[in-house]
């Protein structure tokens, strides 16, 4: 079971912390937006007097309630055809355990989500990566680097979209001819679209969901903790209109007895939250990744491209390694009390040397947060012992 490299570092925050640094956290998607007070406000005025199990598809109401939120962006499904996970994590967990066996092949285009590292090593399946690139601003690669991937044990393909951690949005066009190769070779298709609130500059998110013909092929992949700013809630959705997929998985779900029951409540609230808070977030990250990206290449020596789509970008920076370089941040640096927390890229790729010298970073707080940790990450590139220009 690999690391995480989104907080493998912690144990180094804490010490800088202990010397009294102030730690500004980009590494982490843990967004300081607030959680819809709608929300909140159900989980303080519960009648309930017995927090009880749940069904372990999760409470009905709320799944035939999430069914007309997706019916009403687009996606038709039935309450029947949706279970409630404990956070996204065990949506993809469920996803897996139920359509692969062990050593079966999952192609992703890397970088990727570092936990699908740890999702396939517990479900014993490889990853089977599919580069894309920080000079193409990591779009698809072409559908023929797919196709050379594909053995008779390859059983799907997983995508993040928009992207954790690159920030790119998959076009209509590249998620169809996603869906073509899927068609051809009677594969899976892991959509994770727990960002899709997040799309910028005018683009339109597409969902896997609606390729035509694929509808036994696709298994999407949902969450609260990013949408409403609500990650300790841990509560997600699997979603596929294949009913041996949903039954099978149903089984993982007994196993565990119910998803959260505080968290249902909480999302099931929460699914009323009025258009203005997405208009204020959207507005807010748009301002963050705007200044941010534009810092970032200020900087002599990084490359970021922007993103568009949810609050995180892969920076390439002049260090002769970024592992130890995210690590001399927190050990041996500070700026006037502060430092950075980063995520060395490292763990977002299967082979850690492609990543050497990038970082992910999220734009998780507030803009006069983030000039502070611009500011930062800017006076310590200088004084880097590793920097390499």
């Amino acid at each position: 079971m690999p690391e995480s490299p989104i907080r493998k570092l912690a144990p180094y925050a804490e010490e800088a912390r202990s010397k009294g640094h102030k730690v500004y956290h980009l590494n982490i998607g843990q967004p300081d937006i607030k959680t819809p007070e709608i929300a909140i406000e159900a989980v303080k005025n519960l009648q309930e007097r017995v927090i009880e199990y749940s069904h372990s598809a999760g409470n009905e109401s709320y799944r035939r309630k999430l069914a007309g939120y997706y019916k009403g962006i687009g996606i038709e499904v039935d309450h029947t055809e949706i279970l409630i996970t404990t956070g996204g994590s065990e949506a993809i967990l469920f996803a897996l355990m139920s359509t692969l066996n062990p050593g079966d092949e999952v192609i992703i285009p890397e970088p990727y989500y570092a936990n699908y590292n740890g999702f396939t090593v517990t479900a014993g399946v490889k990853v089977i990566p599919v580069i894309s690139r920080i000079e193409d601003g990591f779009a698809l690669p072409p559908v023929e680097e797919f196709e050379k991937l594909i053995t008779p044990r390859t059983r799907g393909i997983i995508i993040c979209n928009p992207n954790n951690p690159t920030g790119y949005l998959y076009s209509r066009e590249e998620i169809q001819q996603l869906g073509k190769i899927i068609l051809k070779h009677d594969l899976y298709l892991y959509s994770d679209e727990v960002y899709r609130e997040f799309c910028y500059d005018g683009l339109e998110h597409f969902s896997s969901m609606n390729i035509p013909g694929a509808e036994q092929n696709v298994i999407l992949l949902d969450s609260v903790s990013k949408r409403y700013s609500a990650c300790g809630v841990r509560i997600g959705a699997m979603i596929s209109k294949n009913k041996e997929v949903v039954s099978t998985a149903l089984k993982f779900a007994q196993a565990r007895l119910s998803p959260p029951g505080l968290g249902q409540i909480l999302g099931e609230a929460a699914l009323d939250t009025p258009q203005e808070y997405f208009t204020e977030v959207y507005n807010e990250y748009i301002e963050r990744r705007d200044y941010m990206v534009g810092a970032l290449n200020k900087m002599q020596g990084v490359i970021c491209p922007t993103p568009k789509g949810a609050f995180y970008t892969i920076a390439q920076l002049p260090v002769d390694d970024a592992d130890k370089f995210s690590q001399w941040l927190l050990s041996d640096f500070d700026h006037e009390g502060q430092t950075v927390m980063l995520a060395p890229a490292s763990g977002f790729y299967s082979k850690p040397e492609l990543g050497k010298k990038q970082v992910r970073i999220a734009y998780v707080l507030k803009k006069d947060d983030l000039i502070k940790a611009m500011a930062c990450l800017e006076k310590a590139l200088q004084e880097y012992p590793g920097r390499k220009i």
